[in-house]
């Protein structure tokens, strides 16, 4: 396992694209609904609570939309690897890489909000290893460190 991967991460289009055909592969329809989930929760450049979703597809739909509608889409994108759940927030970011599977790490920004992913699979390996040790089948770790961003410092 590598301790650090790169990628391309499409933007717009192209990662709107990325998300249609992974959640295709995962023989799940790509539905207009989901794709203004996805467009909106893309959108953001924080992570954003289900209801700041809803009130996005609402304002860009001229309609309303209910935070429980889009809680189930967020579930199906984050089984389907493409969005990610910040737990410590209860908000969301899209995946920009939908089509490669790992564990994240989520370095979260107690003054701003901002959050800042990184790859990191000598870490998540490391932890997945120590729940393994001690007896636990882990599914998907969840590292999120608090603190302060680089930003917010200066």
């Amino acid at each position: 396992m590598a301790a650090h991967h790169h990628h391309h991460e499409p933007k717009g289009k192209a990662l709107t694209h990325a998300a249609q055909t992974t959640l295709e592969k995962a023989g799940e329809q790509w539905t207009s609904m989901r794709a203004s989930v996805f467009e909106a929760l893309a959108g953001f450049d924080k992570p954003a609570s289900a209801y700041d979703i809803a009130e996005a597809v609402s304002k860009a739909e001229d309609r309303r939309v209910a935070a429980n509608s889009v809680y189930r889409i967020l579930d199906l994108f984050v089984s389907a690897n493409l969005a990610r759940r910040v737990e410590s927030s209860n908000a969301y970011v899209a995946n920009a890489h939908p089509d490669c599977l790992h564990d994240c790490i989520f370095l979260v920004c107690d003054k701003c909000g901002q959050t800042t992913h990184i790859d990191d699979d000598r870490i998540t390996g490391t932890v997945r290893h120590a729940a393994e040790a001690a007896g636990f089948s882990p599914v998907r770790p969840v590292i999120e460190v608090r603190g302060t961003c680089a930003d917010c410092e200066e």
